[in-house]
Parts: structure tokens; C-alpha cells; sequence
């Protein structure tokens, strides 16, 4: 399969870009039926007609992604729920109005009218509006709800740039619109809408305390950072956002934060390892490692999410056996940081002390 790739100017208003020749190709293949990655304002989605069975599935082939994994589906009109959900809860409609567009995902009850495998047979279904200018452009002009996971190999780090998503899924789709690098850098916060109280599934680009401030109550489901059988949400379940190399996550600050990855570093490389660090401004020279990497300055946690798979890809650029990786607080964009990394390490933790 042949891939085209477009370049489209991110900073154009929605209105003008969906005019763009690639934004009106890249929509007619949608229409047919094809896959098409594009940007959104968390992470590259690859994209495919959400109602149709055939186009849905060749994104789990496309991705490798198990087929009880799902997804969700992306629309740039407030109308279209109407096709597809039952009636949206008055905390669903509080949360419409101060968070769409944007890196926010609801669950809602499913009526039907979509292929199989966007719910994973499961009776809710995940929908958000994204916020990004090409993605608003692209959905308005293919004018059908379009059913986006991340546009990467299924289990390697979430692409946040189109390199990312040529180097992962070149031949193997049909379209790529190249929007430049991502902003908020980590996928939507996904929040069940379904029950009287909101259970966050997912953290993302819209934090915790934020969807407090107008839900009120909003409870944290307790198989967010473990496997559960059926997943409710994308990213719930199975490995993800992981490198290549054998990742573990360092718990602590401070000092002694610094001295236990400092130790665990010069340990490995003394027993032939090459080692990689995934460390903050702060404290990038303090260390000494085949790959120091900075994420950005521990006082931007927004910095921090944005560059943190861009960080995970150049670990495997560099082909680490083994790489380490500051935790931060549990609170804020930071929660959101912390999940992937957890993940990303699959669940392998070092205290500092």
C-alpha cells in the first residue's frame, strides 16, 4: 500500500483549511472507506469511518491493536450524537460545554449505527470533538463520525509528530496529514458519564481537579493503573507507550532521587548495558548515561507531557537496553504523566530509598 502524505498549515483558521486540497483528499478517502492519520491537539489519530465494519477493522490490522480494545469516535458536530447515543446526562452536557473541542472524552450510553468493534461489544461508546484546526477541518469535510486510536504501532509510544506516524505505519496506510508536532502531547482524559457519579478512566489533557470544578464529584476508577479483564477505556489494558529497552520508574525526590538514579545508571552500564535517563532541566547534569534525556522543567508539567513519547522514541533511536525514569507527584498534568510512565515501565518501580 502507498501512503500520501500532505502538509497542511496548522496555523489557518478551521474554515480555510477545509478548503486544502490534502484536507479534501484526505476526507474522500475516509468517505471510501480508507485509513487516514491526522493531528489532533493530544496525539496523531489514525482515522477511518466510524460506521463502517471493513474500514474499522483494517485499523486494528494497520495497528496490531487486540479487537477488545475501543475506540473512540471522533466528530466536529454536536448533531451527530444524536445518531449514535442515547441521551446525554446533564453532567455530560456541563462538560460538553466548558471542554469541547478539546482533549476530553465522554462515555456514553450507545444506540447504535457503528461498526462493531469501535465499542468492543461493549453497550458505551467513547466520543470526543478534538480542538485542533486540521482535525475540526478534516471531520467537517469527510462529514462522517470517524472512530480514531493513536496512530502508531499498537504498544509503542503514542506518536506526537508525523514522522512519528511514518515511521511506524508507512505502507500500511493510506494517508497522513502532516499538521507539525502535537500540543498537549498525551491522549485524552476519558470520563464514564453513564452512572449519577463521573468515573475518570483515563487521565489526559484535561486534569482531574479541572473536571472537579464542574462536575463536583467525580470518582477515579480503581483498574486504572492495573489490567482489567474488559477494558472501558482505550489505554486500560495490555502494554503501552513502552520503548523498546526494559524501562523502570525511579519513586522519590530530592536528593535522594538524584543518587539512586545516578547509582542505578553507573550499575548498569558497569554490567554492558547502554543506558538511557529520562530525567527535568533540573537535574539533566547531574547525570552520566549512554542518553540523558530532558523532558522539560519539573515546574511546566504541561512541557513534561508534551515531549514525554517524543523522549520514549528517542530511547529506541538509540537502541537502550535499559532506561530510567524520574516519578513525579501524583496530582495535576502530572497524573496524567505518571499513568503513561507506569505503563510505559509496565508497572516496574524502584524506590529512591
Amino acid at each position: 500500500m502507498e501512503t500520501t502524505r500532505w502538509t497542511v498549515d496548522e496555523e489557518l483558521d478551521e474554515g480555510i483549511l477545509i478548503n486544502d486540497p490534502g484536507i479534501r483528499e484526505a476526507a474522500a478517502l475516509l468517505r471510501e472507506g480508507r485509513l487516514v492519520a491526522f493531528p489532533t491537539e493530544t496525539v496523531y489519530g489514525l482515522g477511518a469511518d466510524a460506521r463502517s465494519e471493513e474500514a474499522v477493522s483494517a485499523i486494528y490490522r494497520a495497528k496490531g491493536r487486540p479487537s477488545d480494545n475501543p475506540l473512540i469516535v471522533h466528530i466536529a458536530d454536536l448533531n451527530q450524537l444524536k445518531e449514535w447515543v442515547g441521551k446525554v446526562p446533564p453532567l455530560g452536557q456541563a462538560l460538553i460545554r466548558r471542554f469541547w473541542p478539546g482533549p476530553l472524552t465522554l462515555v456514553l450510553r450507545y444506540r447504535r449505527g457503528l461498526a462493531s468493534q469501535v465499542t468492543a461489544g461493549l453497550s458505551t461508546v467513547g466520543v470526543r470533538m478534538p480542538a485542533h484546526p486540521v482535525s475540526l477541518a478534516l471531520l467537517r469535510a469527510a462529514g462522517v463520525p470517524v472512530a480514531a486510536p493513536s496512530a502508531n504501532q499498537s504498544g509503542k509510544p503514542s506518536p506526537t509528530e508525523a514522522d512519528h506516524v511514518w515511521d511506524d505505519l508507512a505502507g500500511r496506510i493510506d494517508g497522513l496529514l502532516d499538521g507539525g508536532p502535537t500540543g498537549v502531547g498525551v491522549e485524552s482524559t476519558v470520563v464514564d458519564v453513564t452512572g449519577e457519579v463521573p468515573i475518570l478512566l483515563r487521565p489526559g489533557g484535561v486534569t482531574l481537579d479541572r473536571l472537579r470544578k464542574v462536575a463536583g464529584r467525580v470518582d477515579v476508577d480503581p483498574g486504572l493503573e492495573q489490567e482489567g479483564e474488559a477494558p472501558r477505556s482505550p489505554g486500560m489494558k495490555y502494554r503501552h507507550y513502552a520503548p523498546q529497552g526494559e524501562m523502570w520508574l525511579v519513586m522519590g525526590e530530592g536528593e535522594a532521587l538524584r543518587r539512586r538514579m545516578a547509582e542505578l545508571a553507573r550499575q548498569a552500564s558497569q554490567a554492558g548495558n547502554r543506558v538511557g535517563i529520562l530525567t527535568t532541566e533540573e537535574n539533566q547534569s547531574v547525570y552520566q548515561a549512554d542518553k540523558v534525556l530532558s523532558l522539560g522543567s519539573r515546574k511546566d508539567p504541561a512541557s513534561v507531557a508534551r515531549n514525554l513519547y517524543a523522549a520514549l522514541r528517542t530511547c529506541d533511536d538509540a537502541r537502550l537496553d535499559v532506561i530510567y525514569a524520574e516519578a513525579f507527584p501524583m496530582e495535576g498534568v502530572y497524573h496524567s504523566v505518571m499513568n503513561r510512565l507506569l505503563k510505559a515501565a509496565e508497572g516496574r518501580v524502584i524506590p529512591a530509598e
